[in-house]
């Protein structure tokens, strides 16, 4: 089988940052999908499933009700591997197009103190699973050590 280009990458070469993923088309529109990388892979712990599953509900809201980005956001979610998050959005974009966007989510997730939008047992399938202190540390982590100082090495994948 052939390797997807996803596990081209090389991972221990990868800093967090802002990534493109792929483009893929669906009829004549672009679809962008965005490696949102928070954890250097396999060179320092991943994230817990409740800090994830707390961003993961987080990021969704702020996004899809975001006033420039809403209408194209088609998915935002966790990686398996939990060292970040895939944004799609229609369009055909590129990692510095979106990191206005990316630093005013992560300023919303770090500020956010209230009920986690989505955490009642009739709204998600595993709403115990959260832990909304842990999600603000990430948040303010990423934004000081990546998002602040976002260089040309943090927006384009290892060659």
């Amino acid at each position: 089988m052939k390797k997807i280009a996803s596990f081209t990458v090389d991972h221990i070469r990868l800093l967090p940052g802002i990534y493109v993923s792929r483009k893929d088309y669906v009829g004549e529109e672009v679809i962008t999908t965005f490696d949102i990388r928070m954890i250097k892979p396999n060179r320092e712990p991943v994230m817990n499933t409740a800090e994830i599953h707390t961003i993961e509900h987080l990021g969704a809201t702020f996004l899809r009700n975001h006033a420039e980005y809403g209408s194209r956001v088609i998915y935002f979610g966790p990686m398996g591997c939990r060292t970040g998050f895939y944004l799609l959005l229609a369009g055909d974009c590129e990692s510095k197009d979106i990191v206005p966007l990316i630093k005013e989510m992560f300023v919303f997730i770090r500020d956010f103190h209230d009920e986690v939008p989505g955490a009642r047992a009739q709204d998600c399938g595993n709403y115990l699973d959260m832990n909304l202190p842990m999600a603000n540390y990430l948040a303010d982590r990423y934004l000081r050590e990546v998002l602040e100082q976002i260089g040309e090495e943090n927006l384009h994948y290892p060659a």
